[in-house]
């Protein structure tokens, strides 16, 4: 049985974002996990809702938030494979996410090129940066490198 620990979830946030890239999408996927287990799954779905907030986490806690019925998730970890931005973040704040683990940096719309040295999620949440990060950033290359 394979090991539940962050580079597991990773590699399902990472599925979704593959699901996100065969849509043409921008391959972001986020998973949000509870108690060892996954209770919500989501990829970008930006060009195909026509919806600019369509983001993979916030499809992902919606979606949890459903699954819970809960408007707060403060025992939930979000795993996603790209450094959110800064409207994704507002939304993890909001939700009281207690734990955000994230793949790779994303230097052009990451929160932190404009929050900078503000801590824009809950403030007892924790932060993991990096898991899984060559893998989630090819899959971003490999995107963007397919649209040039």
């Amino acid at each position: 049985m394979e090991l539940l620990n962050d580079e597991y979830f990773m590699r399902e946030a990472l599925k979704q974002a593959e699901l996100a890239f065969e849509k043409d999408e921008v391959p972001v996927g986020a998973v949000v996990v509870v108690n060892n287990k996954i209770i919500a799954r989501a990829y970008n779905q930006v060009e195909l809702l026509n919806d600019s907030t369509a983001h993979a986490e916030i499809l992902a806690l919606t979606s949890a938030y459903q699954s819970l019925g809960a408007k707060y998730l403060p025992e939930a970890t979000l795993y996603v494979t790209l450094e959110p931005c800064l409207m994704c973040c507002g939304a993890i704040f909001w939700g009281k996410i207690g734990r955000i683990v994230y793949g790779a940096s994303d230097e052009k719309n990451g929160f932190k090129r404009i929050a900078k040295e503000a801590w824009p999620f809950h403030p007892k949440a924790e932060l993991v940066k990096g898991v899984l990060e060559n893998d989630c950033a090819f899959l971003m290359r490999s995107f963007f490198k397919n649209k040039r």
